[in-house]
Order: C-alpha cells, then structure tokens, then sequence
C-alpha cells in the first residue's frame, strides 16, 4: 500500500523554505500553462504524496490540484483502475477523498485478511467469522476491490493472504447475489427472468468469476444478429428483421415464426456447434449459462433457456415446460385465444438440435407416459428449482472436493426458495455437523446448527428421531470443544519421533499411485480408528501401522492419509494445485512449500530439515549428472 496522504497544511508545516515558487526554478514552473502542467501533473510517475506537496507550494498549483479535479482523479485511476467503472463522468466525486477511503478500506482489509490464519487455521472459517468485514465501514467495492487486488499478487508469495482473501470475497459476493435472487424471486414472471434468473445461479455458483448478465445478454445478442443475418437469406422482408433490441415484439405467423426456428436451428447447431452435453452429461458446468455460451454445451435445461431467449428475442413466444428427465420447449400452434390442449402445441429439444417433437415423440423421449399436466408452462421460480434440483444432486455425488462446496452453494440457493423444505434442512445440518465448521471461542454455527433442528420439530414432528440423533451429537460436541487443549507442536528431535523422514512442505510421489502432492502433517504412527485402518487394509503393508503417516494435499484436490513406505520425494517437483495450500504454507519456492506461522508454529524443527533434505536431493542429482 502506498504512504498515507497528509494534509495540504501538515504538508506546508514541513516543508522548507526552499519549496517557496520562487526557489528551485518552481516559478519557472507555475508559468508554464494550465494544460501543460495538469499534463505533468497528470503523468503517472508522481504519488499521492508528491501530489499534496506541490498543492501546498503556491496557490496556482494548488487550485490545479483540487479534490475534485482530473490531478486527483488520475491518482485515482492509475492506483485502482478497475474501480472506475462505478463512477458516471456526469457525476461530481471529491477525488481525492474516495482516494483517502478507499485507501484506508484496503488497510483494514488487509488487517482482517493478516489476522484470518492465526484465528482459523484448525478449523473452517464460522458464520461469525466475518463479522469484521460486515462491520467496516466504507463502501463494500473498496473492500472486494482490495482482496481482488490480493488475489492478483504475482508470483508464488502470500499464499495465506491468498487463500483467506479469497474465502472473504467468496462470503461478500454470494451474500450479495442471495439477497439479490429473493428480491428477484419477488418480481412478477416475464420471460427476460428466466435468463435473469439463471444468471444469479451462475454468480451464486461462482462469485470469484467476473459474470454479469449484461454481458451474457450481449453474447446472446450477438447470436441473434447472426440468425438476423442467415433469417434475411430466407425472408428477407421477415417481420423481425425490424425488432429492435429490447423491443418485447411478437411474430403472429406460424409459418414466420417456423422461419425464426429454422435459421436459429443452422446458427446454433451448424454454424456455432452447439450441442448438447451427451459425453460429460453430469458436469456442473453444464448449468452455468456463462459456461455454456463459452464450452458451447450444456443439458436440456440450459440449453432450453438459452434457446428460448433467442427465440423470444425474434418474435417466437416459446414458453419451458418441466419436463420430467428432459426439459423441454413448447410452441403454440393453435389459435390465440382458443381452449388449447396439449396436441395444439409443438414440444422443441433444444438439448436435441432443436428437433421438433409430437407429444407421443416426447413420451417415446424419456420412454414412459406421461399425465398431461407434465407438459404445462413453468414460471420462473421452478424453473430455478429445477437447475438448483440438479446442482443439489451433483453437489450430492462430489468425491474429490472435501469442502462440498457445490452441495453448500446449492442447499443456500435451494432454501432461499423454498426455506421450509424439512429434509433439505436435515441435509444442511449434517452437512454443518460434517465438515465441522465450529467457532473455537463462540458456539454461533452450533447454535445455528439446533435453530434449524429446532425448525425441523417445528415444521414436521414425525422427524423427531433424526432431529435427536443431531442435537445430542451436536451438544457432545460442544463438550468436546470446552476439554480441547491447546495447540499440539511435534517436535523431530524428540525420540519418539525418530522414524520420521519427512517434513513439511515437501514434494512428494506415491510410489503405488504416482500421484504427487505436498506433506502438511505428520504423526510418527498411524492416528486413524480401527476401522479406517481396516477398510484401508494397512495391515497388508510390511511395516502395517507402526510406522510414520503424513497428511497430504493431492494435485486433484484430495486429502489423504499416507504411510511412509508408499511415499518418495519428487525429484522434480512442482506446484501442487490444490484449494488448501495458502491455509498451511506461505510461498512455493520452486522446490518446496515454506510453512506459514500458525504450520511452522505446530512443527517447529520442520524448515530446517526440509532446507538439508532439499539441499542434498539436488547434491545428489547434480552429481548424478555429471
């Protein structure tokens, strides 16, 4: 962060008698034009500093210098380009006060990130864990401008920082986006919701990705300029060749509607490759509308909205139908108006190319028949249900990530719709009970975790077994934590610890799956239950549990539980992509992992042997060499 700015009257105060205009050839200076010293003034290589000092040196430079002026406003730019864009040019800004503000936002930030890894480094971040930030005051874009600009340091240093400023981001932006999506869930259906819609489930998703529906309305924008283009080589007089943009407008003729559906058909399937996603069919990506404009892919559902959206866009009044085991579209073939049963409308899979379907063609689709109430339109809020339905059921089938990141995001989406679903609710709790996110010095996600049991007795008494199972695990929990003791430290020098090979923070292969990862924690035997023990069959091992076992972090997210036997050093190591390094090491240093304080404070003896067990790998493989 660069100096605090100071005061144009401290400024003068320190200033010696030499910066007078006449000294120094400044009086050469001030006479120059206004344009031209703005221009100077304006030409990146001062600070803010130097700004406040020659605003204080003659009263020329200082009204050239004024809060509100293009001087401060380029301070402004040049230190935080990307906050620009909240700013209207029409708009009057005291410039050199946001300068101050947002500078003093991003020191406290900064603070709160620092002070994150001492706080929660044993255990998830609590929902308390962010009071601090709700609580700072200044605009909340300063805030997510600064951990933003965390996020970008180059290089493989402040990986803590790292880690923590991305947890925070993540917090702020969903919290944003989910009171968003139930002011939306308020509004009236029109069909622009749809996308609106699917579009907060994409950001809810995936609040570290820049996705705003402006610009997924201008991709799909540029896509209906391309049916435009190829609907003019069919009809060049079509009626929706004159749509305006944003014009709610509708063609009456079945026959030019069917035009519409045929040029969009070449556009996206033959010109585009659109398809739909039969190869990695349960892929998260697949419903997010931004990944899906991007991988040119998706499942019925997404690929359906995407459709229709072009479609209404066009003139052609598609409306969704919730389908069961396969979205799809329907087209209106009767008169406005009239008694319309379920054979008056065409059924459109868009996930099939667009292909045109009878409603014996749909039942023969999914292979079973179906009432007629199944092919009715949808409003918006089942629509979301649907796709957040089918995150919820990928959420549920996670292996790797350990977070269930996915099943979190989509249980918050799923109960901010229908916040009294009983059995949803009994997932979050185990969820909260698994992943044990639990506050060392306050009790806030346990109480959180019995105020939805509670709710649960509430809404269905017949639940009472399952609610009592978790409230008296929860409360032994809560004994547990008040017998904790303090921070346990290992140290290598100590006998019992003398079969350890290894250390922190190195790069590590698995001799029998070749996977490489890096060790964060060791035990000198084997610390997991009977069970595990059994089920892992290391009993097959020649030196079975009796012998040194390192938590490692794996290059496909996992981790694991390793004994040493299976474990060899990596003689060309490499970063380890996995979401928790920066929670346990500060810097990769090419070689290894340096541990952060709260890591190296728990294996004290740990960094020097990993500098002398790197030191004589590379003795030996240069000998080797030569």
């Amino acid at each position: 962060m660069a100096a605090a700015v100071d005061s144009p009257m401290e400024v003068v105060q320190a200033l010696p008698e030499e910066a007078a205009p006449e000294a120094a050839g400044l009086s050469c200076l001030v006479n120059l034009p206004g344009e031209v010293l703005e221009y100077i003034l304006c030409c990146g290589s001062l600070t803010a500093t130097d700004v406040s000092r020659v605003a204080s040196t003659c009263r020329r430079l200082r009204e050239l210098c004024q809060s509100s002026g293009k001087v401060w406003k380029e301070q402004f730019r040049v230190r935080w380009p990307s906050l620009m864009k909240h700013y209207s040019p029409t708009d009057y800004v005291n410039w050199l006060e946001e300068y101050k503000v947002r500078q003093k936002a991003g020191l406290e930030a900064r603070k709160i990130v620092a002070s994150f890894s001492k706080r929660f480094f044993s255990e998830h971040v609590p929902c308390n864990g962010f009071s601090d930030i709700e609580n700072l005051e200044g605009p909340e874009i300063f805030f997510e401008d600064e951990l933003v600009c965390i996020l970008n340091m180059e290089g493989r240093k402040a990986l803590t920082w790292k880690y923590y400023a991305k947890k925070i981001l993540y917090y702020l932006r969903q919290q944003k986006i989910l009171n968003n999506l139930k002011a939306f869930l308020q509004h009236s259906d029109d069909y622009e919701s749809y996308l609106e819609g699917a579009v907060f489930i994409d950001q809810y998703c995936n609040p570290l990705s820049e996705i705003s529906l402006g610009d997924i309305q201008a991709q799909i924008g540029s896509i209906v300029e391309l049916v435009r283009k190829s609907l003019r080589g069919i009809n060049s007089r079509h009626p929706s060749l004159a749509f305006k943009a944003g014009e709610s407008s509708m063609v009456m003729e079945i026959e030019l509607q069917s035009q519409v559906l045929d040029a969009m058909n070449y556009v996206l399937y033959d010109q585009l490759k659109f398809k739909g996603n039969r190869m990695d069919y349960y892929n998260a990506l697949n419903l997010y509308m931004h990944q899906v404009l991007i991988r040119r892919t998706g499942i019925p559902i997404s690929m359906s909205l995407l459709y229709m959206t072009i479609a209404r866009q066009l003139g052609v009044p598609l409306e969704p139908v919730n389908f069961p085991s396969h979205f799809l579209l329907r087209w209106c073939q009767g008169a406005e108006g009239a008694n319309l049963d379920i054979f008056d409308y065409i059924y459109i899979d868009a996930f099939g190319k667009g292909r045109q379907l009878t409603v014996k063609e749909c039942e023969y689709l999914i292979g079973q028949h179906v009432t007629a109430a199944l092919y009715g339109v949808v409003n918006v809020k089942k629509v979301l249900q649907r796709m957040v339905g089918n995150l919820l059921s990928l959420g549920k089938r996670e292996g790797i990530d350990q977070s269930y990141q996915l099943l979190r995001d989509s249980l918050d989406l799923y109960l901010a719709m229908y916040p009294d679903q009983v059995q949803l609710l009994l997932l979050q709790a185990r969820l909260y009970f698994h992943l044990g996110i639990w506050p060392e010095k306050s009790f806030c996600l346990v109480l959180k975790v019995l105020d939805i049991l509670q709710h649960i007795q509430t809404l269905d008494p017949g639940q009472h077994g399952a609610v009592g199972y978790l409230v008296q695990h929860t409360l032994e929990h809560i004994e547990r934590k008040k017998e904790d003791v303090g921070v346990e430290v290992k140290l290598r020098s100590h006998e019992k610890h003398r079969d350890v090979c290894y250390s922190i923070g190195l790069i590590m292969k698995h001799k029998r799956y070749g996977y490489n990862c890096v060790i964060y924690g060791w035990d000198p035997t084997c610390m997991m239950g009977h069970e595990w023990i059994r089920n892992m069959n290391v009993h097959s091992l020649p030196h079975g549990h009796h012998q040194p076992f390192y938590n490692v972090l794996v290059e496909d997210g996992s981790c694991r539980y390793a004994a040493q036997e299976n474990l060899e050093y990596n003689v060309e190591p490499q970063e380890i992509s996995h979401p928790d390094v920066g929670r346990y090491f500060s810097e990769f240093t090419g070689t290894h992992y340096i541990p952060n304080a709260e890591l190296e404070l728990r294996y004290p003896e740990d960094l020097e042997s990993v500098y002398e067990t790197v030191q004589n790998i590379y003795s030996a493989k240069k000998e080797n060499a030569e």
